[in-house]
């Protein structure tokens, strides 16, 4: 059984605050306001470790560094923002997407991500 350090707890709460998945540098620049000495090595740690244990998941989006969000949201989609770069969740699913695979494949999972600019990067440049 793992100890609950205040490493781990200062990560977690950074995930939980936040509401979206975050970077790894994401993640130690919120923790480090409870853990000033925290290092982006001990980030990793823990998260390889809360993912081991399935309290987090990455979520892996096409040319980018994994993020990471705590698994207890289901399944769900994102929206990447061009601007700024961040991810956010995306509630709902198009569900039966099956329809779309090639004749006699099976599908058996699948994962939409939305482009584009968030409100935030669409307020201050006005696109």
């Amino acid at each position: 059984m793992e100890r609950n350090t205040k490493q781990k707890s200062a990560v977690k709460e950074a995930l939980v605050v936040a509401d979206r998945p975050l970077t790894p540098f994401e993640i130690l620049e919120s923790a480090q306001a409870q853990v000033p000495g925290l290092g982006i090595a001990t980030v990793y740690r823990v998260l390889k470790a809360m993912t081991a244990d399935g309290s987090v998941v990455p979520v892996e989006l096409p040319g980018s560094a994994p993020r990471y969000e705590m698994s207890h949201r289901g399944h769900h989609h994102h929206f990447h923002c061009r601007g700024c770069e961040r991810v956010y969740e995306v509630a709902g699913c198009p569900q039966d997407l099956a329809r779309f695979a090639p004749p006699g494949f099976v599908l058996d999972g699948h994962e939409v991500v939305l482009y584009g600019r968030c409100s935030t990067c669409v307020s201050v440049g006005g696109h």
